[in-house]
């Protein structure tokens, strides 16, 4: 797994698309969080830097299929699908080693946003007048919802060998499983159970990890969705060899 690990990192690297992905992703929060009025923090009027948690779901909805689309697509297209399922390694270690390069240049393109907790903390009056927690809660909550997005990624690169057609299927999947669930349980004949309907939403236990709420349930959410996910992909991978 270590393996496939490095040489999709390395793959990364060697093309673009690392570097695309993490420039985009910087310059297009950068912008909503500092230029742009309706969202800047400078206008927030508080020392915080929420409108980066709020504006990063829906960011990482489109830069992260960008990342996942080729990941077997491309294999699938180059005809090196056969060739990579036949070295001496289970068909979830391909998954979770191409999986695992993914998260990390995720994370990767997070870590240069640590700069805006830095202007913030400095700007702040008085100097340090942020709440590191919420911070600190709300990155894991974005180090969460990118693992997600990233086995959805993968999932649906696993079932085509188009990598635009990969990135379409992404895309739809993020947007309905993170924003769908909520939509429903706002129309109003749900009664009780629009409660528990918006629960099923990844929305719902990302906003609740950004306020700090770590609890077992949300990790459990998160963890179930990941492991749903990558059972596709390998259930995707079989079904070639039939």
């Amino acid at each position: 797994m270590l393996n496939i690990l490095l040489k999709e990192v390395a793959s990364f690297f060697n093309s673009l698309v690392a570097y695309i992905v993490i420039i985009v992703f910087l310059t297009s929060i950068g912008l909503i969080s500092w230029v742009f009025p309706q969202t800047s923090i400078l206008e927030y009027g508080f020392a915080a830097i929420d409108p980066l948690f709020s504006t990063a779901p829906y960011v990482f909805m489109f830069l992260i299929p960008a990342i996942t689309m080729r990941t077997f697509a491309e294999e699938y297209k180059a005809g090196t699908i056969e060739l990579l399922l036949t070295r001496p390694l289970t068909d979830l270690q391909i998954i979770l080693g191409k999986y695992f390069a993914s998260v990390l240049l995720v994370i990767l393109a997070l870590i240069p946003t640590l700069t805006y907790y830095y202007t913030v903390y400095i700007l702040g009056a008085p100097q340090g007048n942020i709440d590191t927690a919420a911070v600190i809660g709300s990155y894991i909550g974005l180090i969460f919802l990118g693992a997600v997005f990233t086995s959805i990624g993968i999932f649906a690169s696993s079932l085509t060998d188009n990598q635009i057609v990969a990135f379409i299927i992404a895309v739809f999947f993020c947007f309905c499983l993170y924003d769908g669930f909520s939509a429903i349980a706002s129309i109003n004949v749900w009664a009780d159970y629009s409660y528990y309907i918006n629960q099923l939403g990844i929305d719902f236990h990302y906003s609740s990890v950004s306020r700090g709420l770590l609890d077992i349930s949300n990790v459990t959410y998160f963890l179930s969705l990941i492991t749903i996910m990558i059972f596709l992909t390998k259930l995707a991978l079989e079904s070639r060899k039939w």
